[in-house]
């Protein structure tokens, strides 16, 4: 399922992405999706898709998410347009956003945002070495004439569920 689910994010971003404005709206909907699942998954490794369910979630919150995509975009490049390092630390700042909306779907984009950046206080360092250990990985994937992209950015997702995770009962 991580990996059918990697290659339907994948079609959705490769069909977004042939206009401007749709890869800011479907972004939100999509990183949710994808947060929802791995999240679900490493918290419970016997949890099984269910798409009913899921597809009523992505329909309940899709305002919410779309609005978070498009303000957590919106700000990590106006840090990136000063220099790509504050642009990095937002993006770490800013990435337990989708997860902590799916912990808690009522509250606000803004809220999520904020209490991503607090969370990630003091682990926005462990978050990065955690990503720039997958380079390697996508390098092979990549040679495995792009395929192996797909298992490990699967991966990738469910690390990041699980540092979430770790973090998030350290303290939010």
């Amino acid at each position: 399922y991580a990996v059918v689910l990697v290659l339907a994010i994948s079609a959705v971003n490769g069909l977004a992405s042939t206009t401007v404005v749709l890869p800011l709206l479907t972004m939100g909907v999509v990183n949710f999706a994808a947060a929802r699942y791995f999240l679900l998954r490493v918290r419970n490794s016997n949890y099984h898709y269910n798409i009913f369910k899921f597809e009523w979630d992505l329909r309940y919150h899709i305002i919410d998410n779309v609005i978070l995509g498009i303000l957590s975009s919106l700000i990590i490049l106006l840090f990136s347009l000063l220099l790509i390092v504050p642009g990095v630390i937002k993006a770490c700042s800013y990435s337990m956003a989708y997860y902590i909306k799916c912990d808690n779907p009522e509250i606000s984009a803004m809220d999520a945002l904020a209490l991503s950046k607090r969370m990630m206080d003091g682990h926005k360092m462990q978050y990065f070495r955690l990503q720039l250990s997958f380079i390697g990985w996508y390098i092979v994937g990549f040679l495995c004439l792009g395929v192996g992209v797909f298992w490990v950015s699967a991966y990738n997702h469910a690390a990041n569920a699980a540092f979430y995770e770790e973090v998030s009962h350290v303290r939010i």
